[in-house]
């Protein structure tokens, strides 16, 4: 059966109203669907949504999912949307199968797929992806968790495009055919426990972005990762690692402070690790991961080169946001697990101040300890998490809370000197205070500004 066919004339079953159920109601639309959409948030807060889907004929519900869900041939979810909810329970019971939208707007995909996934630096690494491919002239697109969902950008997509794409555990969760011919799997640690349940579930989950791939596939591997090595996921695609220490067996490697890439042929030098503009460790092995991937498609090393030393990294990731009074501040918003909390503060070469909390997302807080020892002054907490922060962390390092980011702002701004670093890597999901991430850090970059003015124009009147 063809992708038009799974589509033309079935009734389809659209659960969510976020960017991606839209996307995937209008690609359905397009393509000769009945889509059917189902929110459960009041119509209230769905306005502009609405609007949207009744200038184009859709029909849909707010205010909770009904049966009519159940009268479809299939559904297609937004990636907030867990299988856990009564109508989901419902549709696997009645045998309706349930798709995410990553899986459905996949079967039209013409061109081939990159899909980046792991705990940490998935944004990172597919934006960077995206900066090498362009600059070797492919026609790219940058979807998925980064931004753009792949049912809004799939009908651009050619034979001779490639598709970058970020792919989380929420995506992966309902895929059935989702086939990358390229899948990196970054690294992995304890995340979205809430959801999952435990740690062996999450990773299962994973391993789903390489159960489709055959043997004209590559599967990327972070040799350093001791989780991934010691699981080796099954696969038929090729192997292939990525490391940032030893050869070792690996098509990208350091020696001697210089990266390293030998996919399909001799190892070259790539670039001097201190020519990298990505700041971090941790960056280096998302650079070394996006280095094997480039050499697979033939992009030329200098191209490569060139982009290491310019891509200096994406927004709410380490972004250096400002000084006030000598005190800098660090939105890494994007941190929304505890290893990643753990990357930034070793990224920061200075006395660090840390804000941090949200939504708890069922890890624990202790390796905090460790990374943060002899460089974290002090921690400044909000959000639902904070006490249990406090609990984890209250006995290492000194603790302030605040009300919200603002306050925890000025609160980190009094507990830092010149010289010293203000760093908000929330180690939580933004979900208790903020719509996502992006707005934490929004918030995050116009608080900051906000004291800037505040004591620039305290200066102004002592003079």
């Amino acid at each position: 059966m063809t992708a038009e066919e799974r589509i033309k004339g079935r009734k389809i079953g659209v659960v969510g109203m976020a960017r991606s159920g839209m996307a995937a109601a209008k690609l359905a639309r397009r393509y000769g669907g009945f889509p059917f959409v189902s929110d459960a948030a009041p119509s209230v807060k769905l306005h502009t949504r609405t609007k949207e889907l009744s200038e184009v004929g859709i029909p849909f519900e707010t205010d909770g999912h009904t049966e009519r869900l159940l009268k479809c041939d299939y559904l297609v979810l937004s990636p907030g949307v867990p299988l856990t909810i009564d109508i989901l329970r419902q549709a696997v019971q009645n045998g309706i199968p349930c798709f995410s939208e990553l899986e459905f707007a996949s079967w039209l995909c013409s061109g081939p797929i990159v899909a980046v996934t792991g705990s940490n630096g998935k944004t990172t690494t597919t934006a960077l992806l995206g900066e090498i491919f362009t600059a070797a002239g492919f026609d790219t697109h940058l979807c998925g968790n980064i931004g753009l969902p792949l049912a809004e950008v799939v009908e651009r997509i050619t034979e001779r495009s490639i598709a970058v794409v970020e792919v989380s555990t929420f995506q992966l969760e309902t895929i059935a055919d989702f086939r990358p011919h390229v899948a990196v799997i970054l690294n992995l640690t304890p995340d979205h426990l809430d959801r999952h349940g435990t740690f062996e579930k999450y990773k299962e989950i994973k391993y789903r972005v390489t159960e489709n791939q055959t043997v004209d596939d590559y599967l990327i591997l972070n040799r350093e990762d001791a989780e991934t090595m010691a699981d080796n996921p099954e696969t038929e695609a090729a192997r292939l690692y990525f490391s940032t220490a030893e050869r070792n067996g690996a098509a990208s490697y350091v020696e001697n402070e210089v990266l390293y890439a030998g996919v399909k042929d001799q190892p070259v030098p790539v670039i001097r690790c201190e020519e990298i503009a990505l700041p971090g460790p941790h960056n280096l092995q998302n650079v070394s991961a996006a280095t094997v991937v480039a050499r697979l498609f033939d992009i030329d090393v200098a191209v490569i080169t060139d982009v290491l030393r310019s891509f200096a990294g994406v927004e709410h990731r380490l972004e250096n946001v400002g000084t006030v009074a000598g005190v800098k501040f660090v939105n890494d918003s994007k941190a929304t697990n505890v290893d990643a909390v753990c990357y930034a503060l070793k990224s920061v070469k200075e006395p660090v101040c840390l804000i941090c909390g949200g939504r708890d997302k069922g890890g624990s807080y202790a390796p905090i300890v460790d990374a943060g020892r002899d460089r974290l002054k002090g921690l400044v907490v909000i959000g639902e998490a904070r006490e249990k922060i406090f609990d984890a962390l209250g006995r290492a390092f000194p603790v302030q809370f605040a009300v919200d980011l603002e306050e925890a702002v000025e609160k980190g701004f009094e507990m830092a000197v010149p010289g010293e670093t203000v760093l908000l890597s929330p180690g939580c999901s933004s979900f208790d205070m903020f719509a996502n991430y992006e707005e934490r850090g929004r918030t995050f970059k116009l608080a900051v500004r906000a004291l800037k003015e505040s004591k620039n124009s305290d200066e102004k009147i002592s003079r």
